[in-house]
């Protein structure tokens, strides 16, 4: 074979993004372009892009704590605190106690973590518990923690009241492409979540705003996800991507899987169109072999949530997640 031969047989190779640029035209066609490129090339990219930005070996370690669990009258599909999905079995509870949370963000901070975030299953929060929210982050932000809520749904004021308490960032994930979000959540729109996410770049609180793979979506919908995140008018200062976690009694009980390296791609992707972004490995590291999640390192993914729970759904044991860290030759971000 000679070398014209040779090389027309070769996949076409993408253009190399510039990694110290910040854009915000990315198309479909660019972002797919990336979900095709072969793997080895795709992973070359996103650590190039990773490198620019970060320390490759540093991983934030980050806690999640429910201050109130279950009753959410939203019916997400894979949600197990939704009122809608009486089988899952998660009670409604109440908001928990200011001092009980700090006493559990004491503790994370304790075993390493440097970010606290606290979840309350709500449509939205009412202005009544707001006052307790507010003494939960500034107490928690007293202890030296980066602090992030997701409440649900908020209004402009609330999200200015959330920023004078010191909230750091907030959380509100689009969780999949316009096109497939209706299949997952009937109870909000994706401009209510759009709406959100503008109250909070307002207020000036950092965004912290995922999506969620392996709910039956296809290829096409996890480009719409991405591509949504990285033509916001700014990016995401916190990019969450979850791995389904297939909880009985909810809709996606029995989805397929997605492919891991499907997975490991939508990381490196998400790495690549927003630079500048923390890439979290979120939800899903249960189901998570020890390789696949350093493939998801290299990708680009440079935080993880530490405990034994996220929520309600299980995460790997803390020990696992320090020896894993200790045989990749990585270490908690400070």
């Amino acid at each position: 074979m000679d070398d014209r031969t040779r090389l027309a047989s070769e996949p076409a190779r993408a253009p190399l993004p510039q990694a110290a640029t910040i854009r915000h035209d990315w198309t479909r066609e660019d972002i797919r372009a990336l979900f095709d490129l072969p793997f080895p090339e795709l992973i070359f990219l996103a650590q190039r892009v990773h490198r620019e930005r970060f320390d490759p070996r540093e991983v934030q370690i980050s806690t999640l704590l429910s201050v109130k669990t279950g009753g959410c009258s939203e019916d997400c599909g894979y949600c197990p605190q939704s009122a809608h999905h009486h089988e899952a079995g998660v009670k409604a509870g109440k908001l928990m106690e200011v001092d009980a949370v700090l006493a559990e963000a004491k503790a994370a901070k304790d075993a390493g973590a440097s970010r606290f975030c606290m979840g309350a299953a709500w449509r939205s929060p009412k202005d009544r518990d707001l006052d307790d929210i507010c003494a939960m982050v500034e107490g928690v932000r007293e202890l030296g923690l980066e602090t992030c809520m997701t409440l649900g749904m908020l209004t402009k004021d609330q999200a200015h009241r959330l920023k004078d308490s010191g909230l750091d960032y907030y959380n509100h994930n689009l969780d999949t492409s316009p096109e497939f979000y209706g299949n997952i959540i009937t109870t909000r729109t994706y401009q209510d979540r759009l709406d959100t996410l503008s109250h909070v770049r307002e207020a000036g609180i950092n965004v912290c705003c995922g999506g969620i793979v392996g709910m039956g979506e296809t290829r096409e919908d996890r480009v719409g996800m991405v591509h949504s995140l990285a033509t916001l008018p700014e990016h995401p200062e916190s990019v969450p991507i979850n791995l389904l976690v297939q909880v009985e009694g909810t809709p996606l009980a029995k989805v397929v899987p997605v492919d891991g390296l499907e997975f490991v791609r939508t990381i490196a992707v998400a790495r690549i169109t927003m630079p500048a972004s923390m890439v979290r490995l979120s939800a899903g590291r249960e189901e998570m072999s020890d390789e696949m999640q350093a493939l998801c390192f290299v990708a680009g993914a440079n935080s993880i949530f530490y405990g034994t729970k996220l929520l309600t759904t299980p995460n790997p044991e803390p020990d696992r997640d320090m020896l894993l860290l200790h045989k990749l030759g990585m270490t908690p971000m400070k």
